[in-house]
């Protein structure tokens, strides 16, 4: 019983650290040029959005929120720039 509850909790951590994949910014350069994901959920909540959660997938920011009609969403932003992310 321990031994598996020992893998499920090792499984899970290692699912939340992996991105998904569907990114579509191939390369979006060094992390340490980015905009902070701060400065992102200060602009989306400007917008009309209520923000959940962001994280980094790949090169993109990926944010989990409900946007400004409602609508529950998984979006994806360059964090260069912080507009939509885009192939």
């Amino acid at each position: 019983m321990v031994k598996f509850l020992l893998l499920a909790a090792a499984l899970a951590a290692s699912g939340a650290a992996s991105a998904t994949g569907l990114c579509p910014i191939k390369d979006s350069g060094s992390p340490d040029k980015w905009q902070p994901k701060e400065a992102l959920e200060k602009k989306l909540v400007g917008e009309g959005w209520q923000v959940r959660r962001i994280k980094v997938d790949a090169a993109c920011y990926e944010v989990y929120a409900t946007d400004p009609s409602g609508k529950r969403v998984e979006a994806y932003f360059d964090p260069r720039t912080l507009e939509p992310a885009k192939p």
